[in-house]
């Protein structure tokens, strides 16, 4: 795995402690901030896969 991959599979796992789940939340009702959370996990995530 390289080291681009592990850096981001941290990064998920900070995000997972850190930053708060918005799974139940309906994306057209989020404010501005909330939806820059959303991206930066969605961002991430896809990052480290």
């Amino acid at each position: 795995m390289g080291l681009r991959k592990r850096i981001f599979k941290v990064l998920v796992g900070v995000n997972k402690l850190i930053l708060p789940s918005l799974v139940h939340k309906d994306p057209g009702q989020l404010n501005k901030i909330q939806k820059a959370i959303l991206g930066w996990r969605y961002w991430t995530l896809i990052n480290s896969l």
